[in-house]
């Protein structure tokens, strides 16, 4: 088993893997931007080496200084967690040598399923339905373009083929849109991801986004935990997972889940991973993907499966058996995720910036909420506004909505707008109730999730009570890693009176 592993990220996933590892016995290396020297996660690690640099570009994307910092701090090993160098088989391939591991995929499964053609090519290939679709071609040739586009048939998606997240994604209904839509698809692929390929396939209307988690080892075990959905996005950004996924049948569910292990087998998958697919209102799916990593929401796995996730990957990395195998796994109750942004959702959805004045996560029995930040934390602009992820786990679906409800009311968070009362307003609206879901479902009731919104009486008496203790300890020195004193208008209101 290793003996110190360097987690190559920051935030809540660097704390999130940090845990597991410390509690399996192993020693954390941290890395932090000239930014981040003072931020929340330094303070789960055991070591902590600065990055030279002044942009994610620099730092966190940097293999040379990863890979120098994990040769000075004799690491047996890195985790990349997810986003920055997660996917990159480059960075994979670096950590390729003698007394270093990279925990996760190999370099040469990556490269496949990183291309999502090649990797539809390979779902299709073992009998796997593929959404209609093909490459877009290198030049500019407008007949050429046309034509793949009206075979297919409108309305049609363009997606960059070296990436996600939404970026180089056009929708396009209609031909005289097809071509700038094109050309702007392919400069914004080559500029997140410096490769301007591109494809087009067919839209596919008020689908939902259902993915299978799967875990591999190398003595050739290879299982899935059963699905997740992720259907509630804006942007093309996934907001709340949820597992089970209400539409599925027992049935639906087992081929699904067949079909993923059957993908991940035919590549030589190990680690953890997660193939995508879309269901349309039929009830019939189509592969979308296969992520090459953890996902953010795995917790919701975690949560009905009873499985730590992040351990499996270090004890497949460390060339050990699965600690299970498929017919061990059982799923138990509802799980739901949501993601907590430093965000304006009545300003379409524009990321925030400013401090943490006071932050009150909720706490009760089946909570969890997975955060890289503090009080005193600054949210600026170079990386993913997320602050949080809040999961509850019910015996039903109704029940873990229930419980996600009350911990939005009792999540205080202060000095920054969050996306709270969006969410609070999202688990409220009866056609999520009933499962109504599709990944259309924000922008189709954006008004009624986005209404001016009045505070529970709770929210107001926990800032009343975070105000009343900020002053009588707003002299108190915080902790060098926090890097600024208690104190701001939090500190100063007497209290709060609600009329």
């Amino acid at each position: 088993m290793f003996r110190k592993v360097l987690i190559a990220n920051r935030g809540e996933i660097a704390i999130r893997i940090a845990k597991t590892l410390q509690m399996m016995g192993i020693r954390v290396v941290a890395i932090y931007s000239p930014e981040d020297h003072d931020v929340f996660h330094l303070r789960f690690a055991d070591e902590a080496y600065p990055l030279i640099g002044t942009s994610p570009k620099e730092t966190y994307l940097s293999i040379s200084q990863i890979i120098e910092i994990a040769k000075v701090a004799h690491v047996d090993a890195i985790h990349p967690g997810y986003g920055f160098l997660s996917e990159n088989p480059l960075f994979a391939e670096a950590c390729e040598q003698p007394g270093l591991t990279f925990i996760g995929p190999s370099p040469k499964v990556m490269r496949l399923l990183g291309d999502k053609l090649m990797a539809k090519k390979t779902a299709s290939q073992l009998g796997i339905p593929v959404i209609p679709g093909g490459e877009m071609p290198g030049r500019l040739d407008r007949n050429e373009i046309l034509q793949l586009a009206n075979s297919i048939g409108y309305p049609v998606l363009i997606k960059a083929t070296a990436g996600g997240g939404g970026k180089g994604m056009r929708l396009v209904h209609e031909s005289k849109d097809l071509l700038p839509a094109v050309e702007a698809a392919r400069r914004e692929a080559k500029a997140a991801f410096g490769d301007d390929r591109i494809f087009v396939e067919k839209y596919i209307s008020e689908p939902r986004h259902i993915e299978i988690q799967i875990l591999g080892d190398h003595h050739g075990n290879l299982v899935h935990l059963f699905d997740r959905e992720c259907s509630i996005q804006r942007r093309y950004q996934k907001i709340v997972e949820e597992s089970p996924s209400v539409a599925l049948t027992a049935s639906l569910r087992n081929r699904m889940g067949e079909a993923a292990v059957t993908a991940a087998k035919a590549v030589g998958y190990t680690n953890a991973g997660t193939v995508e697919f879309i269901l349309d209102k039929k009830g019939e799916f189509y592969f979308l993907e296969v992520n090459t990593r953890l996902q953010v929401e795995h917790p919701v796995t975690e949560m009905i499966a009873h499985r730590d996730l992040v351990e499996a990957q270090i004890l497949v990395a460390a060339n050990e058996k699965l600690p299970f195998i498929q017919k061990q796994l059982r799923m138990d109750g509802h799980a739901i995720e949501c993601r907590i942004y430093a965000e304006d959702t009545t300003r379409g959805f524009v990321p925030c910036t400013g401090i943490i004045e006071r932050y009150i996560p909720p706490d009760g029995p089946n909570i969890r909420v997975d955060s890289g930040v503090a009080e005193g934390t600054f949210i600026g602009v170079d990386y993913d506004p997320m602050i949080a992820k809040l999961i509850t786990w019910g015996e039903s679906r109704r029940r873990a909505i229930q419980k996600m409800v009350w911990a939005l009311q009792h999540f205080v968070i202060l000095g920054i707008t969050t996306n709270l009362d969006f969410l609070q307003q999202l688990f409220n609206h009866p056609e999520f109730v009933a499962g109504n879901l599709h990944t259309q479902f924000i922008k189709e009731h954006h008004d009624a999730l986005t209404q001016q919104f009045i505070p529970d009486e709770a929210i107001l008496v926990a800032a009343f009570t975070a105000s009343q203790h900020g002053k009588h300890e707003s002299s108190q020195t915080l902790t060098p890693t926090q890097g600024i004193k208690s104190g701001g208008p939090w500190d100063t209101l007497f209290g709060w009176r609600a009329f």
